[in-house]
């Protein structure tokens, strides 16, 4: 968090709970000044009963997502909650918006991203750790919940992360399911919990899903999350990256 503590801070907020929570964290934290810029059809309306002022837009307008910040005299931002993987495909970009994706060789979610980061760096608004206010909600070490794990279940966390790494290293996704060392699902474009839902659906029971961060994570954006609606889907067991 930077010091002194902020004065005003702007929400990129996509869907979930996790956009609250990052607006209840800043406000505990002292921060005066909280604005969102919200997406429609991804940004849950009750974030609006959470902060100073919310501006709806359409994913692809990055020029108007500029000027709000800039019009606000907001200086750092958070991105909070996830934007559909399929609406990167089905973007109606502004020109603004065009002319950053043209430059870019890859147009996964974590160059698009980092673009917007640099975008938003050229009026003076700086992204922030996707974390910063929410250090309770980070995951401790070791079991959370449930009971022991067996010599099986520990055997299939160690080989699932193992996988996990290497698919997050080659930007493919965070989550694989596997059983009795065996791969059964490998999120990609569809996200975690579809991920779940087809590993899940082969395995029928006794399915560890592991979810990681990518080597050198920019923790700025697409940090690995589990939230309610992902503990709900999930069958058997969860293993996260620990803080």
């Amino acid at each position: 968090m930077p010091q002194p503590p902020l004065h005003a801070l702007g929400i990129i907020a996509g869907n979930g709970v996790y956009p609250r929570l990052l607006a209840a964290g800043a406000r505990k934290a002292g921060v005066k000044k909280i604005i969102a810029a919200a997406f429609t059809g991804e940004t849950d309306p009750a974030l609006e009963q959470h902060v100073d002022l919310l501006e709806w837009m359409r994913v692809g307008q990055l020029n108007r997502f500029l000027k709000f910040f800039r019009a606000q005299d907001v200086h750092h931002a958070i991105m909070a909650g996830q934007i559909a993987p399929t609406n990167l495909f089905d973007l109606r970009p502004d020109w603004k918006a065009l002319m950053l994706l043209g430059k870019l060789k890859e147009r996964n979610a974590e160059s698009i991203f980092a673009a917007i980061a640099d975008e938003l760096a050229t009026v003076d608004v700086h992204l922030l750790p996707a974390t910063t206010f929410l250090e309770n909600f980070l995951a401790p070490p070791g079991l959370i919940a449930g009971p022991k794990l067996s010599r099986q279940e520990e055997d299939d966390v160690d080989f699932g992360w193992k996988i996990g790494k290497e698919i997050a290293r080659l930007d493919i996704g965070q989550t694989i399911v596997v059983k009795n060392g065996t791969v059964l699902a490998v999120e990609a474009l569809e996200g975690t919990n579809d991920a779940i839902k087809r590993g899940g659906g082969l395995a029928r029971e006794g399915a560890i899903i592991v979810k990681v961060a990518k080597p050198n994570q920019d923790m700025r954006f697409d940090v690995p999350v589990i939230g309610v609606e992902t503990i709900r889907i999930a069958a058997e067991a969860i293993s996260i990256v620990a803080r």
